[in-house]
């Protein structure tokens, strides 16, 4: 079996005297997508927070491609290939799509910029920044303001700044939200192609998307994994199905 390309081990934190997450341990490994479900205040958000790098843990540690990473910030942690897509698009809505895949590159790159114009005829960020726009098929789309978008395209945008990462994982914080039927049929599709350029921690509400993409599933309730495993496993389990999905939701 292949190594994980990030292993959490142990993460627990604590706000005062509520535990938001306990001893948390999950890993993902390449080519896959690994769902991560459970009920609103289950602590999916502190998680994902602790692995990207915007909180610290009380204990625990998070290792990215064989690295402990659990001190680095969000920006290292971005420069070594950690891709995070957010639940709240992040994007700059007054900017062009071309514009905002450019800072994307950017922030890869590391480097400050005072003149935006001159970013602008930087041939390798450009390079960069429509490779992605291609991969993500809104190359067309480049010159459009990015409020313009529709609420699907902005996620595909969203996809396409962190491609400028050069991700070795994507961190996924509810891709389908907001999306209609035939946005998340479409994002479905795209993301399933999407594993082979780097695996995915996808934290979903939609269980049809999960369902459809996930390889392992991982099921949160009051900041504890309670199961982890495939699917079809964790679709006939009785605590996950008592816990969160329902029993309306048994197979």
């Amino acid at each position: 079996m292949a190594e994980p390309i990030l292993d959490i081990r142990g993460l627990t934190k604590h706000f005062g005297g509520l535990c938001a997450s306990r001893d948390i341990t999950l890993d993902l490994r390449p080519g896959e997508i690994h769902a991560l479900i459970g009920p609103n205040g289950a602590g999916k958000s502190t998680l994902v927070k602790q692995i990207a790098g915007a909180l610290v843990p009380d204990s625990g540690t998070v290792h990215f491609r064989g690295q402990d990473v659990t001190r680095l910030s969000t920006a290292a942690r971005a420069r070594m290939g950690m891709g995070r897509t957010f639940q709240i698009s992040s994007l700059a809505m007054e900017y062009t799509v071309l514009q905002n895949a450019v800072l994307g590159a950017l922030c890869h790159r590391g480097t400050v910029w005072r003149l935006f114009d001159r970013v602008m005829r930087d041939k390798g960020l450009l390079a960069v920044a429509e490779e992605a726009l291609e991969q993500v098929g809104l190359a067309e789309f480049r010159a459009v303001r990015t409020a313009e978008l529709s609420h699907g395209q902005r996620r595909q945008l969203e996809v396409a700044v962190a491609l400028t990462l050069r991700p070795q994982v994507f961190l996924m914080d509810e891709p389908m939200a907001g999306l209609g039927a035939e946005g998340s049929r479409r994002l479905i599709e795209f993301l399933s192609g999407l594993r082979a350029t780097a695996p995915i921690l996808l934290i979903e509400h939609d269980m049809d998307a999960v369902f459809s993409l996930a390889d392992r599933v991982s099921v949160l309730v009051y900041g504890e994994i309670i199961a982890t495993g495939p699917v079809a496993d964790i679709r006939a389990n009785a605590t996950v199905r008592a816990a969160y999905l329902g029993e309306e939701n048994a197979p």
